[in-house]
């Protein structure tokens, strides 16, 4: 007669090297399964360990980021070519990347305490950091009637929020725009990179690069972005020298990536850069206008 026996891991068995993979039961030796990657040595994780896999996880705190952060700061484009190279696991993810700096520049815009937001052109900021103010009483309503008129006409639901909207007191608009910036603005600031690599795509036609490489391209781009951009907020304005030193850096950041990455004449470059922009910023006014409006209608 066999007997089943039941083997519990205790947290003495937890801190040998495994024979088998926990996880996938193929036989193991060293540190880590060559099947699934698992770590074989186990043991209940410390504090330590715990917040440096979240910190790791979630902000992109490790080695590589220093690499990828020296290369995305002061050589423009040369990151998209690493990665387009194959030289790819000594740097952040491009995805991970561009969802880290944007993570980090909406936090700080939304709990730092800074009223004027650069990532909304669409907004206007008054000296008392509200993004939405009168200069008369009852501008809003008088002026957004005929637009109130024709939402309703599309759905009644959002008419009377939009009404509702407008008879706000002031502190009460700002909360609700305040709460649409950072709820649905980073959604759709994120949903312009395909579009972003789609301008690139019909610009650079003939050029033999695949969509992918663009995408790539815009969020390494938008990563730096939304990094400078953060850094304005943050950063000491010394005699106006930082905001200035960023702010052209951040203007002449893309034509240089661009050059770097696609190659061709300074005047095509410069020329591609300007329908680019052109584009890009007009698509991005439309997102986030359409992410208020979301907002207030919700």
């Amino acid at each position: 007669m066999t007997i089943g026996l039941h083997v519990v891991n205790t947290p003495a068995h937890l801190h040998h090297t495994a024979s088998d993979c926990p996880n996938c039961n193929a036989v193991v030796s060293g540190n880590f399964c060559h099947e699934c990657g698992q770590e074989t040595v186990l043991h209940p994780p410390s504090t330590r360990e715990f917040l440096h896999e979240f910190i790791g996880h979630y902000v992109a705190l490790e080695g590589k980021l220093w690499k990828s952060l020296l290369l995305l700061l002061f050589r423009p484009g040369q990151l998209t070519l690493e990665y387009i190279n194959g030289r790819r696991v000594r740097y952040i993810q491009p995805l991970r990347l561009y969802l880290t700096f944007s993570l980090i520049f909406f936090a700080v815009a939304k709990y730092a305490g800074h009223d004027e937001v650069p990532a909304a052109p669409s907004a206007h900021v008054n000296k008392k950091g509200d993004l939405v103010r009168e200069d008369a009483p009852g501008e809003i309503a008088a002026g957004t009637a005929d637009l109130r008129k024709g939402i309703s006409n599309v759905n009644a639901h959002w008419g009377e929020q939009a009404d509702r909207f407008t008879n706000m007191s002031p502190e009460e608009r700002d909360k609700v725009m305040r709460t649409a910036f950072g709820s649905y603005v980073p959604y759709a600031v994120f949903l312009m990179m395909p579009l972003f690599a789609l301008y690139l795509k019909v610009l650079y036609l003939g050029s033999g690069r695949r969509y992918g490489e663009h995408l790539l391209f815009a969020l390494h781009v938008n990563a730096f972005a939304f990094l400078a951009l953060t850094l304005l907020m943050l950063v000491p304005d010394l005699l106006g020298i930082v905001s200035f030193v960023l702010w052209l850096w951040l203007v002449f950041y893309t034509p240089v990536a661009m050059q770097r990455v696609y190659g061709g004449s300074r005047l095509m470059t410069g020329l591609r850069w300007f329908v680019l922009m052109a584009l890009h910023l007009t698509g991005m006014g439309l997102a986030i206008g359409a992410a208020f409006a979301f907002g207030i209608v919700h």
